[in-house]
């Protein structure tokens, strides 16, 4: 079984730099911290660290075990964090998991009746690309990830995908811009240089069946996974970009943009994925409802 006190020592020695620096804080000897370091790599038979002159520098499976050291003693940290409140003091752990595809607006917007609630929440978020996510939602690594599409069928994940609302999608440009493209839409975007979702998300494909449908070629100057990076874009003028509808007014005011037009025809949905049947957690029970009481209030199944 795995020696967790030799792994700290390891850990942290290889986030101070050094033996001396890692016997400071750990308040030890630099002869038990190399010795117990030694151990650890005894007993899996690899090197962790090689001496280059008078510096420590990892080995390559020393960079590999670093991020899992990490984890463990963060979560470690956090446990005991927990343990050391009063019971009245304790927080709600809520672990959010957040496709970077999602606009950040919404996720706040998802995420803020949490903070409603009488019981203290304590929220972690991690953006990352669904497939990881999911992959840690498996372990538990995870409460609940938002995404922009359910979960993917061919995933042998046992997990529930709710759906939290849908809305249409709007259209904005700086003051310049609308100027040149405002009038009679969707036609003004014909040749309108435009700013595109990236090929990840599902709103790219409707986006562009619709385009094609009504037989209007934009310019596409530029496509993004990430809608916070898209919107700067925007904002700069390079060219029209897309929001969804339901935060119209926050685009306007937060990046000072005109908005050019909107449709219902090309729609952007939001999920919650979890894997529990029944959603018992108090943070996942506040963003669905709240979501459909005031967020998407036409949210369908």
């Amino acid at each position: 079984m795995l020696n967790y006190r030799q792994l700290h020592y390891f850990w942290v020695v290889a986030k101070t730099g050094s033996i001396v620096r890692a016997c400071e804080q750990l308040n030890l000897t630099a002869q038990t911290v190399s010795g117990q370091i030694s151990l650890l790599e005894d007993t899996y038979g690899l090197p962790l660290f090689r001496r280059v002159g008078r510096q420590l520098e990892l080995t390559e499976t020393g960079r590999q075990v670093l991020p899992y050291a990490e984890q463990i003693f963060q979560v470690g940290s956090e446990l005991e964090s927990m343990l050391r409140m009063a019971p009245k003091e304790q927080q709600v752990l809520f672990r959010v998991g957040v496709a970077d595809v999602v606009p950040k607006s919404i996720v706040y917007r998802l995420i803020a009746p949490t903070m409603e609630l009488d019981k203290p929440m304590r929220i972690t978020c991690r953006e990352d690309k669904l497939d990881r996510l999911l992959a840690d939602l498996a372990i538990q690594r995870l409460d609940l990830v938002i995404s922009d599409s359910p979960m993917p069928s061919h995933l042998d994940i046992k997990g529930l995908s709710q759906k939290l609302g849908e809305c249409g999608i709007s259209f904005f440009a700086t003051s310049g811009l609308a100027s040149e493209y405002a009038e009679n839409f969707p036609h003004c975007l014909q040749d309108a240089p435009l700013l595109i979702p990236g090929p990840e998300t599902v709103l790219r494909t409707r986006l562009l069946r619709w385009l094609a449908e009504l037989k209007i070629h934009p310019r596409m100057v530029g496509e993004f996974d990430d809608s916070a990076l898209m919107q700067a874009f925007g904002q700069s003028g390079i060219g029209v970009f897309i929001a969804p509808s339901v935060i119209a007014d926050e685009i306007m005011r937060q990046f000072d943009v005109e908005l050019i037009g909107q449709t219902e025809a090309v729609t952007e949905s939001f999920y919650a994925i979890t894997v529990e049947r029944k959603i018992l957690h108090p943070g996942i029970v506040a963003i669905t409802e709240g979501a459909r009481r005031e967020l998407f209030t036409d949210a369908r199944d």
